[in-house]
């Protein structure tokens, strides 16, 4: 443990010469073009009005009568879009991740499907059949769309889970998994088993037909990972609600289990934890002992969360008790807890504990900067660093000039499959979008200057 330490603080020290501060102030936007500053700008702008926000769907649907499907689909395509989105082709996405690139940022490819709980519209096994070719498109693509992988990062996608099993089975198995005394028949072992051996697994809180389906799910999640690790691509699993995520986690579980063992090459399987959770800290503790006690891998996307306002309805709803933080100052506190957590680990255990730091937040990235030093950790070692495409971008390009693994969250594909999933990121994420004021204030500096600079340079 004291060598692993060592030998992280020496690559830490070669790379940095010391510790400094970085400075989030618009420096970096000198590697973008204008149209992409302006583009930003007034996106931005646009984005933290909250009646667009609210009623972007509703938005959509009127622009589209009043101007037609062409004329709605360019403006799109000209402004949130092109933001946002990679692209539609193979061709597009990649132009995008070489852009990034050039930039010093990384991709983290993300196919833009889920399925909504509750949902009015059942779907059945070939809708799901249908995501999982997705999925393994989206690890050919993240494979692929690289012009010259970094020999010491990773290649890293986000998968959604709702994607590929029902939100009806989750909520089910959610409700079994938190009776007192569940049945060990929900166990990690078990599923892993079923996942490798493609028996039936027959589970007594469900019927057939659900029990058919989870047989399913699990071939269809153990599909995708076996992809992924045989192109070297690490998935990150992401979270969702609290009354789905206990389901999910078992999932997780089950595919660390099989995938994250001490031969594999490090967590090919990530999950994500929500800080804004009251119970993550305690959460994420048993796990990181249990990975720890196993010898197994272990990868954490840690987020500030973005269900806020759902989670809050549903238990006022159900007559539950709040699972959300107090306040942000609340939340803030609960990320540094699983920051420093996870950066501790990371620094006993190297290239077997892997971290996204996954925040907009420049105190949290500050922090987290400061920690990689003081512990000895690499800075393009096994903690990176994670924004979305199209904001925070002052942040994303402060880092990736420093030298940090900096990951851009990524959606990509048709008009029509983005923009409804663009308006539910939104939603969920209306404090991020509102809270962009510094970024909007430094690009209007930029733009300001650069205009000032032609002006200067004009013949009199």
């Amino acid at each position: 443990m004291l060598r692993t330490c060592r030998v992280l603080r020496s690559q830490a020290g070669s790379s940095t010469g010391g510790w400094q501060p970085l400075s989030f102030d618009g420096g970096a936007f000198h590697l973008k073009g204008t149209g992409e500053l302006t583009r930003a700008l007034l996106v931005l702008r646009l984005c933290a009005w909250p009646p667009l926000v609210t009623h972007g769907l509703v938005l959509q649907a009127w622009s589209q009568r009043l101007l037609g499907s062409r004329l709605s689909g360019a403006f799109l395509r000209a402004s949130f879009y092109g933001q946002f989105v990679a692209g539609e082709t193979a061709e597009e996405v990649k132009g995008c991740v070489q852009q990034l690139q050039t930039l010093g940022l990384r991709p983290l490819l993300a196919v833009p499907i889920e399925e909504e709980p509750d949902s009015a519209v059942k779907a059945g096994e070939a809708w799901y059949e249908g995501n999982l070719s997705a999925m393994l498109r989206c690890v050919d693509m993240s494979r692929g769309v690289l012009e010259t992988p970094s020999p010491t990062g990773n290649i890293l996608m986000q998968l959604k889970m709702t994607a590929l099993t029902s939100t009806r089975l989750c909520k089910e198995l959610t409700s079994w998994i938190r009776k007192p005394g569940a049945s060990l028949e929900l166990s990690p072992e078990r599923l892993a088993e079923a996942m490798d051996s493609g028996q039936d697994l027959q589970i007594s809180c469900l019927n057939a037909q659900q029990n058919q389906h989870l047989q399913a799910s699990l071939s269809r999640l153990h599909r995708v990972v076996q992809h992924a690790r045989a192109q070297r691509v690490r998935i990150l699993v992401d979270a969702e609600y609290t009354f789905l995520n206990p389901a999910l986690c078992l999932l997780v579980d089950a595919l660390a289990l099989r995938w994250n063992g001490p031969g594999e090459g490090g967590p090919w399987v990530w999950n994500t934890y929500q800080a804004y959770l009251k119970d993550t800290h305690e959460r994420l503790r048993r796990a990181v002992e249990a990975a720890d006690r196993a010898g197994r891998a272990f990868g954490v996307k840690l987020v500030r969360g973005a269900y806020l306002d759902k989670e809050r309805e549903v238990a006022q709803h159900q007559g539950t008790e709040d699972p959300i933080q107090p306040n942000y100052e609340a939340t803030n506190q609960s990320y540094s807890r699983c920051l420093e957590l996870m950066l501790t680990q990371v620094s006993h255990r190297g290239p077997m504990c892997h971290l996204m730091v996954a925040s907009h937040n420049e105190e949290s990235v500050h922090h987290a900067t400061k920690r990689m030093w003081d512990l000895g950790i690499p800075l393009d070692g096994p903690v990176c660093f994670g924004q979305l495409l199209g904001m925070c971008d002052h942040v994303s390009l402060a880092l990736g000039q420093a030298g940090y693994a900096v990951y851009k969250s990524i959606p990509y594909g048709s008009l029509e499959e983005v923009i409804p999933y663009l308006i539910r990121r939104a939603q969920e994420n209306r404090s991020v979008l509102q809270g962009a004021r510094k970024e909007q204030t430094l690009l209007s500096q930029e733009l300001k200057r650069r205009l000032l600079r032609r002006g200067l340079r004009a013949p009199h």
